[in-house]
């Protein structure tokens, strides 16, 4: 193979690269989730992303110690606001897959195509050409018609998809933002946010899992097999290579390449 030489080949083989390995941990992370709830029957699903994020935690320590995480300044007002809308993105998306149905809870997060798209015309002042507005006009109408066919869907579902889908739009948007405002990498931005979303899931997420299961987290039976699996290692690569994405592709281009990952996820599941 001949050697990468140029700015573009290197960056289209970290692209590739970073793509590659993002869908095969998130397959993995999924199956290992399926395993721990079916199998084991953990059903805390917010307080499960917090113990993720621990572990998450725990690698950026490493990493700073190795010297990849570099100091960094961000604000506490802008990493409060991060966390607010990755945790209200985490709560929305498992409320709405528990209130829809399976079809509806996909369908609906095709949304943040429209919404993160409105995101950068309001706040980036983006242009986009006409073809990619008839392309996200066919992405609302069939939503649209989806949304009226379905019928299951009820009023709180909707309401929990629409508060799902706003927050995770957003959040994608603010990455993107914070890495280019304050020139941060995807470690040094993982280094603040992991600890804070870490905190506050482990903190709320045993209420919030039992307002949605009735169900206590420190009533579960734990064992050796299910602790190893809510402490996998893909939950720690995750993160970063969300972060990653967002460094090196447009907030678009990377949900866009989020949905071909789901599609091989979901193949994957069936």
């Amino acid at each position: 193979m001949p050697p990468v030489n140029t700015k573009a080949e290197r960056k289209a083989l970290l692209d590739v690269g970073s793509w590659l390995f993002n869908i095969t941990t998130s397959v993995g992370i999924i199956m290992v989730n399926k395993q721990l709830m079916n199998y084991y029957g953990f059903s805390f699903a917010t307080t499960l992303t917090g113990l993720h994020f621990t572990m998450t935690t725990l690698m950026t320590v490493v990493l700073r110690c190795m010297g990849y995480i570099q100091p960094s300044n961000l604000p506490v007002l802008d990493l409060a606001k991060f966390a607010l809308s990755a945790n209200f993105s985490i709560v929305g998306m498992n409320v709405s897959l528990m209130w829809n149905s399976v079809g509806f809870y996909q369908i609906a997060k095709l949304s943040m195509i429209p919404v993160s798209c409105v995101f950068e015309v309001l706040f980036d002042k983006i242009g986009y050409s006409r073809d990619t507005k008839l392309s996200i006009m066919v992405v609302l109408f069939g939503v649209a018609i989806c949304t009226v066919s379905d019928v299951s869907v009820n009023m709180k579902g909707f309401i929990a998809a629409a508060i799902a889908v706003w927050s995770t739009a957003l959040q994608q948007y603010y990455v993107h933002y914070l890495q280019k405002k304050y020139s941060l990498s995807s470690f040094d931005l993982l280094g603040h946010t992991a600890p804070v979303q870490a905190a506050s899931l482990i903190m709320a997420g045993p209420l919030v899992d039992y307002w949605l299961t009735g169900s206590r987290v420190d009533s579960y039976d734990y064992n050796i097999y299910s602790t190893v699996s809510m402490q996998c290692p893909f939950s720690m690569q995750c993160p970063f290579l969300d972060d990653l994405k967002l460094e090196n592709w447009s907030v678009l281009t990377a949900l866009l390449r989020r949905f071909q990952q789901e599609a091989v996820t979901d193949h994957s599941k069936a």
